[in-house]
């Protein structure tokens, strides 16, 4: 017998459908309105879910393919919510050439979660990111909004210690 794990179908929240619809009605007159409204959708939930893909392909006539192959492409785009804090790290070529590749290793290690995952807790998203323009202090690392250069293990360890 083989057990087959099935992820459950998205809870709509109360509202947020008819807020994605205004957000994307206020927007759609935009050249390129698509990008704005999910940024818009994204700043005030936190994350594009997978129901509010239909409500802004309605609002804008299009497929909802589209509007989800977009969601998806595109990585500062979150499908799920984050955790409390998101700790992101550089991986561009700057940082990757003074220690990124192994303190983002690190940081799987301790947090317990790949890039672009939450802990099971829901304490700490670790993202990956393409240079902050912090490139003469790399490894850069952002946590909770707040920027950080030369970042060590040790120092990363004490960072993730005050996100938790």
């Amino acid at each position: 017998m083989t057990s087959e794990v099935v992820a459950a179908a998205p809870v709509p929240v109360p509202g947020r459908a008819q807020r994605v619809r205004e957000l994307a009605e206020e927007l759609r007159g935009l050249r390129g309105a698509l990008i704005p409204i999910l940024h818009a959708v994204q700043e005030e939930f936190g994350y594009v879910d997978q129901p509010d893909v239909a409500v802004i392909a309605d609002v804008l006539n299009l497929a909802v393919a589209e509007v989800h192959g977009v969601v998806t492409f595109y990585k500062d785009f979150r499908r799920t919510a984050a955790g409390r804090t998101t700790v992101a790290i550089c991986q561009a070529e700057a940082c990757r050439s003074v220690g990124a590749v192994e303190l983002a290793e690190h940081a799987r290690r301790t947090v317990g979660c790949s890039f672009g995952e939450t802990t099971h807790d829901g304490r700490i998203t670790l993202e990956e990111i393409y240079c902050f323009g912090n490139c003469a202090l790399g490894p850069a690392v952002q946590v909770a909004g707040r920027l950080h250069g030369r970042v060590t293990a040790t120092r990363l360890d004490a960072l993730l210690g005050e996100a938790r």
